[in-house]
């Protein structure tokens, strides 16, 4: 027999789900969002099942501060009285992976929806497990980034900070494949990475967006001009030659700022708006900085 799944219940009376084809399932009953968050702190469960009347309503239950964990950690489902295309859009960006009506609300819909959350979930997990990793550089991807991005997001709703997403656009892999080979390219990608990863705090994050492209995310900044300074001091990095094979190997490069919260408040919006200008848009702006960036002294070079 298969181990039950756990559940977390925040509802006026626990459904009935014994005699579920779906389970077992084992409903462990609370009835407010402290004790969930309690619950939550002493027990990791498969699924969360949680009803918003009993909750306190939409915007009680997006500002409820156990919200991040519960998303990350198990499979949320939200019940609504009569959800709306807005309501189930809000809750599906916060990380519920399932919104019910009330009505539809019967063990056999129930025990069904469950299930097929929890397995979609396991079956994500496991994929942003394999493919969670940049092979060329060991940098995390563009997914793991956003990942990363929304959860620290969460944080700074709760612990208001400003932070940033810088995106660079290296310019000399292509013809340093086309010149030297394919494993040089790969190489000068690993060289570009260290490097980015030599300028900053250990705080903060490098990522790859494929091909030409990192991120770097600030993880806080203290003032607003934090996040121009660090790509000036990024864009004089990788601007200096690289040494492959015994060549130097020069590079240019381009770079977007996306920062929270004056440039928007979700990770795919600064992640968009960082790349945008990392591909040319606002282009004399990124011009003027990678001039101030030759008159600020280099960083050490890998």
């Amino acid at each position: 027999m298969a181990a039950p799944y756990q559940v977390f219940c925040l509802a006026p009376t626990l459904p009935d789900l014994t005699t579920s084809a779906f389970g077992p399932f084992i409903l462990h009953g609370c009835s407010t969002l402290e004790q969930l968050g309690s619950q939550q702190q002493g027990q990791t469960v498969d699924a969360v099942l949680i009803n918003l009347k009993a909750a306190g309503g939409l915007e009680r239950l997006l500002g409820w501060k156990g919200l991040p964990r519960a998303v990350l950690e198990s499979a949320v489902i939200v019940v609504a009285p009569e959800p709306t295309p807005a309501t189930c859009l809000r809750l599906l960006q916060m990380g519920v992976r399932e919104v019910l009506a009330e009505r539809d609300l019967h063990p056999e819909m129930l025990g069904r929806t469950l299930r097929m959350t929890l397995e979609r979930k396991r079956q994500d997990d496991a994929a942003r497990r394999a493919y969670s990793i940049d092979l060329t550089t060991g940098l995390p991807n563009h997914h793991q980034l956003l990942e990363h991005m929304t959860h620290l997001l969460a944080l700074r709703e709760r612990e208001p900070a400003s932070m940033a997403l810088i995106v660079l656009h290296l310019d000399g892999f292509r013809a340093a494949e086309a010149s030297l080979g394919a494993e040089a390219a790969n190489v000068l990608r690993r060289k570009a990475a260290v490097r980015l990863r030599a300028s900053l705090r250990a705080s903060d994050v490098v990522a790859s967006l494929g091909g030409d492209m990192f991120a770097v995310l600030l993880a806080w900044i203290d003032a607003d001009d934090d996040a121009d300074r660090v790509a000036r001091k990024l864009l004089s990095s990788v601007t200096q030659p690289f040494q492959v094979t015994g060549q130097a190997v020069p590079m240019g490069a381009r770079v977007g700022v996306g920062q929270y919260p004056i440039h928007g408040k979700e990770a795919q919006a600064l992640l968009s708006r960082a790349v945008g200008q990392a591909a040319g848009e606002g282009l004399s702006r990124l011009l003027g900085m990678a001039a101030a960036a030759n008159d600020e002294p280099p960083a050490a070079h890998h």
